[in-house]
Order: structure tokens, then sequence, then C-alpha cells
């Protein structure tokens, strides 16, 4: 007689998530990414709002109390920092790691020097090993490709990914912010050589930032590739009847670059966003994030999270469904954006002036 083992380990992590596979592979996440840009150093990051390790325990524990199991970290974020106090608190709270899906990114400037930005592949295996550093871990779960590097053979950079994976480094791949065909050009790449390809498309996307429906969705969709939005309430302007006062708007520069100069436009967008929450009674943040996994291929939005109520009402979001006509009333007054995330060539980003 077979025997079905009934005592399991006991999971670590609280709630009541439905887990999904994500995208095309085989790990299992919770609907909603915990963010972590906002953990972070006030010395090496000067955002007033960033929030420390103390702060930071708080929020993560409160994830894992929820059943959220998927956190976002990037090496340039606050310089290393934010995946330090990230390391340190699932260290704290949480005993199994293999309950956890940790992605972290590479690319953007991380010191002076040469060789300490970019998507080379010095650059590349470097960094994999200060970023598992930081964060005490043996592994990541998604490696991400933090923008297109101009400077570097796009066949190299993806070879140095597959390497990242082949290694035990890393267990899949994504990609961030760039333009579509750059997107579909690294892409068929890796599949051409049957290397590690990307599995997510962590792009810029929100109601009052929507230049990605016009190619990337459809790129990520034809090639199976799930979005993982950031900044899916444009940095807490959805968040917020218009004009009133919050952190971001107050504190981060990178902020009012990426929307102070449409405000005109997206004045009565968030009007019509308050408008909608008021009939629902619920938050604004919850229609936001509603309208982000509305569009196909989103799989779950990255919200940063600097307080546990974020999280909440994250959560709570996924019970709510817009119908088309809301949909649509959100969308109408919408008119073309400069180009936001995807890097021309010869800009670059740097610990300086990046933003996401």
């Amino acid at each position: 007689m077979e025997l079905i083992p009934t005592n399991f380990p006991k999971s670590s992590l609280g709630g009541n998530i439905e887990y999904k596979k994500l995208g095309k592979s085989g790990l299992n996440v919770a609907p909603i990414c915990v963010g972590t840009m906002g953990f972070g150093d006030l010395n090496r990051w000067g955002r007033p709002w960033l929030i420390g390790q103390d702060k930071a325990d708080e929020v993560v524990k409160h994830a894992l109390d929820l059943g959220l199991n998927w956190f976002d970290t990037a090496n340039m974020y606050s310089l290393g920092a934010s995946e330090e106090i990230l390391g340190n608190a699932l260290k704290r709270w949480s005993p199994n790691r293999d309950e956890l899906v940790i992605q972290t990114k590479v690319n953007q400037k991380m010191a002076e020097g040469p060789n300490r930005l970019g998507s080379s592949r010095k650059a590349i295996m470097s960094e994999i090993d200060h970023s598992l550093q930081r964060l005490q871990l043996d592994y990541v779960d998604v490696y991400i490709l933090h923008r297109w590097d101009w400077d570097t053979p796009i066949e190299e950079t993806m070879e140095a990914m597959n390497d990242v994976v082949k290694a035990g480094k890393a267990r899949y791949i994504g990609a961030s912010a760039m333009f579509a065909w750059q997107f579909e050009k690294a892409y068929m790449i890796a599949k051409m050589h049957g290397w590690a390809n990307f599995i997510t498309m962590q792009n810029h996307l929100n109601l009052l930032y929507r230049e990605d429906e016009r190619e990337m969705l459809w790129a990520c969709d034809d090639a199976g590739v799930v979005c993982t939005p950031y900044s899916p309430n444009a940095s807490g302007y959805c968040c917020h009847p218009w004009g009133s006062e919050h952190n971001r708007a107050k504190y981060d520069y990178k902020t009012a670059e990426k929307y102070a100069a449409t405000a005109a436009l997206d004045e009565p967008i968030v009007n019509r966003l308050e408008e909608v929450a008021k009939k629902r009674g619920i938050p604004m943040v919850q229609v936001s994030l509603a309208w982000v996994r509305s569009k196909n291929p989103v799989f779950a939005p990255i919200v940063g999270v600097t307080e546990t109520w974020h999280l909440d009402d994250a959560l709570a979001s996924l019970d709510v469904t817009l119908t088309p006509e809301e949909i649509h009333y959100l969308e109408e007054l919408y008119t073309p954006h400069p180009i936001v995330g995807a890097l021309v060539k010869g800009q670059k980003y740097n610990a300086g002036n990046a933003g996401k």
C-alpha cells in the first residue's frame, strides 16, 4: 500500500492567498508584489520618504502575515541599502526561504569607476554576487535587466544573464522598462540560442502613463511574457485627490520629473478616478490598482510599500473589478505623454537620477 504523507511542515506564511504561476514559469506567487524601493538609507539616497530597518521589519512581517511571498528590490535602490534591509527583515521573519520569491535588478550605476554600471558580462557577474551578499541569499528567484544598455551588445548581456541562471544564482530572468523593439530583440536572441529568457516585463504603467499600451503590452502578450508594472499608482498621484499633499509629490524630485510636465493632462483623469472611487465607497488606490490589473497581459502590479496599511489596500483591490463603462470613463481623457522609463541612446540613469 502506498503511504500518503499527511504531516507536511506548516507554512510560515499567513493569510488566505490564492497563489498563481508567474507567467510561463513554475513560480507560485501572490497576486501582489511588495515593492521595496522605499526601504533605504538617507545617507546613500537622499529621499525623505525612505523607511529604515525598524519600519521595514513591520512592513515585511505584515506582508508575510497576509500571505504575500513576492518581494521586489534592485541593487541601485539606495545604493544597496534596500537589498540589505529586505535581507535583514526576511532573515528575521521568514524561516523558510523556499516559500519566498525574491527579485532584484542589475544595470544602473552603483559607484564611480568604469565598470560599476551597465549590463556587460563583467557588471552582471559582479553585481549578482554583491546583491546576494546584501540580501543574505544563495540565489534570487528573478534577476531583472534594469533598462537597456546601449553600449553593450545584447548578445553579451543575454548570455551573461543565462550564465547567472546556470550558475544557480538566479532561477529566472526578467526585463524592465525599455522600448518594445529592444525587448523583442533580446527575447529572440535568447530564444535562438536556447538561453534563459524573460518571464516578466516590469514596465511603467498607470492611469497617467499609458504609452506601453501602444507596443510593449502587445509584444509581451505575443511572447507569452507577463507584465508586472512599477509605479502602478503614479507615485501616489492616483491615491489622493488632485492637489493633495503626499510624500512622493512633496519630497521626490523624480516624481516631479515624471509627472509635473503633464499635470494639466493628468488632473482631469485623477478627478475622474476620485469620482469613481467615491461612487463605489472605496479608496482611490483600489480603483487605480483594479484598472492596472484590467490590462492584458498584466499579471500583478509592483506596489511600493512604506506603511503596513498600504498592503491592506493593495489586497483589498483584488476584490474590485471595474465595469467596461468605468474603464472607458477613466481612460477617455488620456492623451499621449513623453516617454518615461525607456532610455534613448545617450541617456543614462545612475544613483543620482534614477527613478525606478
